[in-house]
């Protein structure tokens, strides 16, 4: 269920291949813009349009040069003629790298929200699906009260769709180019350069930089590739511990003939969610390796550069492909409802002290008085394995202030659901006008 994930797509972006074609096109876009202002004759720029390149013929000037940008510049200049000597007119490498960085990371966004989009299209339609399938909510790993799984996911629409805007933010201050020379005094390439050169490649343009793009900006887009991350890490986490056998209200898809010990035959793993976890911990740590790259030696040092030939590619590729994954796993997961039930009855009848509590409260008892009442039940509860509904209604207590109607009342699981309809409205759910009594199935008072 996987196998549609667009890493060759992503992998194409961060391919040297790929690199070195977008450092032409910022050369040609830069002398363009030189021809615009009158320095380069139309007839030199038509042949530098022209201009190649051969990567083994780049190989071989590398190993003379060691310097990746001028073995470059001189296997292009082989393609050309005299009109190469135009060719990084007044230019830094950085001012070609740079800006192809700003290429490369704006096309990676735009897959990444291609993605991003995805998972919450099929969270959402889940969410509807399951608006009112009943659950129960745990607080510190322990029963509080029932909730619906549809809330649940309701909760990580809401979160993939501030996600979404993160990465909207965080992409338009990464798509930027610069082409300011040596340190960014504009001395060797007038401002209308870098401007003319910087939109007709599609790109915004640093006001004030100096050799390079400041990584404030990059760090700013990896550290929001962490947080979708980490939200990923949040979702996966949370399937992974309702796949617990105890649990067993949720499980990723498990294809036929797939196994999931050499040892166990029995077994059906997480392994999905567990990729998405652990590929999450290394988007992270190279949010962190971003921010390192933010100090720099005055008007740069090269320290940063190395870092970045890891962690953009790999924090791009990583995320494109746990993003795909699981939404593959939000698709395709089975919602067990009756375990789900089951769960909620588990504690037999613990789920609604905080019911039994405000009743005694509506009757007129201090909170701390009602308080104790309930817990002693509940504890006894806890201990002896009874009803909490049987020791509650022998309480003298819960006899003198509640009705045999009103106790009854208590117990009764539609009153978990009766907001929900209002909370899908308020997020924004097209689709939230069904019934409770639809899928509020079997919620009637029950007996403990």
């Amino acid at each position: 269920m996987i196998e549609r994930y667009s890493l060759p797509e992503m992998k194409r972006i961060w391919s040297d291949e790929h690199k070195f074609d977008l450092w032409l096109q910022v050369e040609i876009a830069v002398c363009q813009a030189w021809c615009d202002l009158g320095k380069i004759p139309p007839e030199d720029m038509e042949r530098i349009r022209q201009a190649t390149y051969d990567l083994g013929r780049f190989a071989e000037i590398l190993q003379v040069t060691h310097h990746d940008v001028t073995a470059f510049l001189a296997a292009v200049a082989e393609s050309l003629g005299p009109e190469s000597r135009y060719v990084h007119l007044g230019l830094t490498s950085s001012d070609v790298m740079d800006t192809a960085l700003g290429l490369q990371l704006k096309a990676a966004a735009a897959i990444l929200k291609r993605d991003v989009d995805e998972l919450t299209r099929v969270l959402r339609a889940r969410a509807i699906e399951h608006k009112h399938t009943l659950m129960m909510g745990r607080t510190h790993g322990v029963h509080a009260e029932p909730m619906t799984f549809g809330l649940k996911l309701a909760l990580w629409v809401k979160e993939m769709e501030r996600n979404a805007e993160r990465l909207a933010r965080a992409t338009d201050a990464i798509a930027v180019g610069k082409i300011s020379g040596a340190v960014g005094t504009h001395a060797t390439v007038p401002l209308e350069v870098e401007e003319i050169a910087c939109r007709n490649l599609g790109l915004g343009f640093a006001e004030v930089s100096n050799q390079i793009v400041q990584r404030d900006r990059h760090a700013e887009f990896l550290s929001t590739l962490a947080i979708i991350a980490s939200s990923l890490d949040k979702f996966a986490t949370e399937v992974r511990a309702l796949q617990k056998t105890e649990v067993q209200e949720l499980e990723e898809p498990f294809q036929s003939g797939q196994t999931g010990s050499s040892a166990m035959p029995h077994k059906r793993n997480p392994e999905l969610c567990e990729r998405v976890s652990g590929l999450a911990r290394l988007i992270r740590a190279n949010a962190l390796a971003s921010l390192e790259n933010v100090a720099l030696w005055h008007e740069r040092d090269i320290s940063h550069s190395s870092v970045e030939r890891i962690i953009l590619p790999d924090s791009c590729l990583a995320l494109d492909y746990i993003l795909t994954i699981f939404t593959s796993v939000a698709a395709g997961m089975k919602v067990n409802i009756d375990r789900m039930r089951k769960n909620v009855e588990a504690t037999r009848g613990l789920i609604f002290s905080q019911r039994a509590l405000i009743a005694l409260i509506d009757k007129g008892l201090s909170r701390q008085d009602a308080y104790k009442v309930i817990q002693d039940s509940a504890m006894a509860a806890w201990e002896t394995g009874q009803s909490f509904r049987d020791l509650l209604a022998a309480d003298s207590s819960v006899q003198r202030h509640l009705k045999p109607e009103e106790f009854d009342a208590v117990f009764d699981y539609t009153c978990f659901l009766k907001e929900i309809d209002r909370i899908f409205a308020r997020a924004g759910f097209a689709d939230c006008a069904d019934d409770i009594s639809q899928s509020g199935q079997g919620l009637a008072p029950r007996s403990y």
